[in-house]
């Protein structure tokens, strides 16, 4: 089983992009490491997250593996982790 932590600003990211997303991760899980995924999606308060004392805008995408991951492979993963994350959130 892989895991994924998703951390989001409460009202950041809408129902049906978390739907999405949600897909997603279960679709990247399951073709780069062939195993199910459990998604724990963590709202922070509003008013709780400050980024350079400002309302914080930023979110949080984490993935275990079910493998050790060299350098390359775990940089090309991660940029298309990134990318499908920005694809969907805008951020």
């Amino acid at each position: 089983m892989i895991e994924c932590r998703c951390l989001v600003q409460a009202g950041q990211i809408k129902p049906e992009t978390r739907a999405v997303l949600q897909r997603r991760l279960e679709a990247f899980s399951d073709e780069h490491f062939a195993s199910p995924l459990t998604v724990n999606w963590v709202e922070v308060p509003e008013r709780s997250g400050f980024t350079e004392g400002k309302p914080s805008t930023a979110s949080i995408v984490s993935m275990t593996a079910n493998r050790v991951l060299e350098e390359p492979d775990r940089k090309a993963l991660l940029e298309q982790l990134c990318g499908l994350w920005s694809d969907e959130t805008h951020c």
